[in-house]
């Protein structure tokens, strides 16, 4: 693409991703890959926006910004899933902050039942 280049780069939550393409959407038309990606974070995104920066905010105590949105994003269920999101990680949390991170998931997973 000529002309183009990233002036700089942040992770953000899925949620956010969701919101701003949600409010593009009301000006503009979204192209084949809007959509795909609008579809995808629809789906597998259950929390609020509001619901997951408190959720990151928490998981920052255990864990790095960039880790902490991956969490959030995937919401692991069980020890196994998220020692598979630290497994090339050169700081994993230890087990038993694992252990402290999916008590805190536990309490967001109540509002996704809902």
């Amino acid at each position: 693409m000529i002309g183009k280049k990233t002036l700089e780069s942040e992770p953000i939550p899925a949620a956010k991703v969701k919101e701003i393409l949600l409010e593009f959407e009301e000006n503009h038309e979204l192209s084949y890959e809007q959509n795909l990606t609008l579809a995808h974070v629809t789906s597998l995104n259950k929390l609020s926006l509001e619901d997951t920066e408190k959720l990151i905010e928490e998981l920052e105590a255990y864990m790095e910004p960039k880790q902490a949105i991956r969490v959030a994003d995937i919401f692991p269920r069980d020890m196994d899933d998220l020692r598979l999101i630290f497994a090339k990680e050169r700081n994993a949390p230890s087990n038993d902050e694992m252990k402290e991170i999916l008590e805190i998931l536990e309490k967001y997973e109540i509002v996704i039942e809902e």
